[in-house]
């Protein structure tokens, strides 16, 4: 790598990731899960809203 290079972020080591497959799309590489900090200072981590694909219910 030269010099000045920058080392990939981790989006981008992702979205290249998820975009590689001969049929893949820029959909693949959409983010899937949204995190967020609540009030008292807990990670939250929900689903997204439009994720094509969403856990089962696990009482079902």
């Amino acid at each position: 790598m030269p010099e000045n290079a920058q080392e990939p972020t981790h989006e981008e080591n992702r979205h290249d990731q998820l975009t590689s497959a001969p049929e893949s799309t820029e959909a693949d590489a959409a983010p899937r899960i949204e995190v967020s900090e609540g009030e008292n200072g807990a990670t939250r981590i929900d689903i997204a809203d439009d994720a094509p694909v969403r856990p089962s219910d696990p009482t079902s």
